[in-house]
């Protein structure tokens, strides 16, 4: 398939017109496109790695350092619900933990990438094209301008949330019975705004320069730092064990990147002739990074956050461990959300420096493709946790002070927000291109607030008559609400995807999941062993997903089949 929009893309549809262009790349090489570290411009064919490979090697590390990291976020809530079960203990480290939480949607992974991606994008285009006068690098321009603020902006703001902790703790969760384990917990967790902003900050300037596995690794580091916490210090400090865990992981993962940043990004400024005046020359070459570009994605992220607050805010006033059913099923329930991102991440960086170059065509092909892959990936693993959710959790959990009834309450949970799923995937997937091109844009910010009140007012509705399930199926409401909007969105804002192209890809996967998911609901409780009756369960589901895509013509389904085939006879 090519990037400038031939082969599948405009060949004739089979009879009756019925089916959808596949938005997964067909089976072969995939086309020239920007280089890869390394590879210089102009460089011919034969000499460099082509874009496709590059980035499927690139995909293929994230996705393993995404896997390491995710497993050592559920040995870390191991053992936090080893030690401290579902309790108040519990409660009150899950509230401190809404600051990381927050900070790392808005500085790490959402809001410092939309921002800067496209920002050192932009200024490695300008940089290659050798506009700006000799002398003088872009890239370096945009660091001197924009690390130093940041870091002061970001210590402050950590300072006054470590003075501030008994308000937020009042405003997060006024439930609480007796805040102050909270309070502690959250003065030590307030760290995590200043390490965070960094971590965001290397990661962003990384993965513009195609640098991928020093980000991927950031949470490995991160996981690392707060399970050898805990385990060294729960006997003497309980639960703050933890939260000392989060501010030591924080700042391993600025340790991990620093060398690479170091390398690639230029910080000593140059040799310049006497009549240079740098500072002015900094403003002149350094990509806009203004209030108006800067404010729709702080709204963005903040709103998306957001759902957590509701959700911790109306647990607080339902009984001790409710916080704790949730957190524990969210965690669980997203890592195939999270792995379905990982493509969107790594191509982020090709649809920012498309965009820059004009290239709209390439923009929209990479999107859809992106969108095919992250819909297969999540809901596949939606059809997992909608069949074996309590298999999940026992596995995972259940030992220690986590007892049956905490499994059985938590797989519930899980599995209603199993429902929401590829609204928080394509929220993740569809925001990326509206903050691309570096302009201002508020549409993303007014699809996730209307998605936020839709939560607000959901959960209000529901929280009192199901309780902690009422507070999911809000969460899955509200965040397909905003995928919607942003689906619809996009097409006439900003690159011209074929919607309902992409609407009916999607839906043939959704009927594959949901058939995949009964039946594992179905066949689950007839192996009694959970560790077996899971292990069939991955060949269950993924079987009845696989075939049912096929029955129903699912175009990402049959082209991933089809190169499938086709590597195994190559490899013959």
């Amino acid at each position: 398939m090519s990037d400038t929009g031939t082969g599948t893309e405009t060949g004739a549809r089979p009879a009756g017109g019925a089916a959808a262009p596949p938005l997964l790349p067909a089976p072969g090489p995939e086309p020239e496109g920007l280089l890869p570290p390394g590879v210089a411009p102009g460089t011919s064919s034969g000499e460099a790695p082509r874009l496709g490979s590059f980035l499927a090697r690139a995909a293929a590390a994230t996705a393993v350092l995404t896997v390491l990291g995710a497993v050592l976020g559920l040995v870390r809530d191991q053992a936090i619900a080893r030690y401290f079960g579902a309790s108040d203990a519990s409660d009150a480290f899950l509230i401190a933990w809404t600051v990381p939480e927050m900070a790392a949607t808005l500085l790490i992974e959402d809001g410092m990438a939309l921002l800067l991606v496209p920002a050192f994008s932009l200024a490695l285009t300008r940089r290659a094209a050798a506009e700006e006068a000799p002398g003088s690098d872009p890239v370096r321009d945009l660091v001197a301008t924009t690390l130093p603020r940041l870091f002061l902006l970001l210590a402050g703001g950590a300072a006054l949330l470590i003075a501030g902790a008994p308000w937020v703790v009042r405003v997060l969760a006024p439930g609480l019975a007796d805040p102050r384990l909270a309070v502690d917990c959250t003065r030590l967790t307030s760290v995590t705004v200043l390490t965070f902003g960094i971590t965001g900050y290397f990661s962003a300037a990384l993965r513009a320069h195609r640098s991928f596995l020093p980000p991927a690794g950031v949470y490995v580091a991160y996981n690392l730092g707060i399970i050898g916490m805990t385990l060294a210090l729960h006997a003497v400090w309980g639960v703050r064990a933890a939260a000392v865990g989060v501010a030591v992981g924080s700042v391993l993962m600025i340790l991990t990147q620093l060398p690479v940043f170091l390398r690639l990004v230029p910080l000593a400024r140059p040799r310049l002739p006497r009549f240079g005046r740098p500072g002015r020359r900094a403003a002149r070459t350094a990509p806009p990074l203004g209030f108006a570009v800067l404010a729709p994605v702080v709204l963005f992220v903040v709103s998306r956050q957001s759902q957590v607050l509701v959700e911790r805010f109306l647990a607080s006033t339902l009984p001790a461990g409710a916080i704790s059913h949730l957190n524990y099923a969210q965690k669980v329930a997203q890592l195939p959300m999270v792995l379905s991102l990982m493509i969107c991440t790594v191509t982020f960086p090709v649809v920012a420096q498309a965009m820059a170059a004009g290239d709209r065509e390439k923009a929209r092909l990479r999107v859809e493709r992106d969108l095919g892959l992250a819909g297969t990936v999540v809901l596949l693993g939606t059809a997992v946790v909608l069949g074996y959710a309590p298999q999940i959790i026992e596995v995972l959990f259940q030992r220690g002070a986590f007892d049956t009834a905490d499994t059985a309450s938590t797989a519930q949970v899980m599995r209603v927000y199993a429902l929401g799923l590829l609204g928080h995937c394509l929220v993740g997937a569809l925001s990326r291109p509206f903050f691309s091109s570096g302009r201002p844009t508020w549409f993303p910010a007014f699809a996730m607030g209307t998605g936020l009140l839709v939560t607000m007012g959901a959960g209000y509705a529901l929280t009192y008559r199901f309780g902690v399930d009422g507070i999911a199926t809000a969460n899955a409401i509200g965040i397909s609400t905003t995928a919607l909007l942003l689906l619809m969105g996009l097409g006439t804002r900003v690159v011209p995807i074929r919607t309902r192209a992409v609407a009916l890809s999607l839906g043939r996967l959704t009927g594959a999941s949901l058939v995949a998911g009964v039946a594992g609901w179905a066949c689950a409780p007839l192996v009694p062993d959970p560790v077996l009756s899971l292990a069939a369960g991955c060949l269950l589901v993924p079987s009845a997903f696989f075939l049912t895509g096929l029955a129903l013509r699912s175009p990402e389904v049959v082209s991933l089949l089809a190169l499938t085939r086709r590597r195994f006879l190559d490899g013959r």
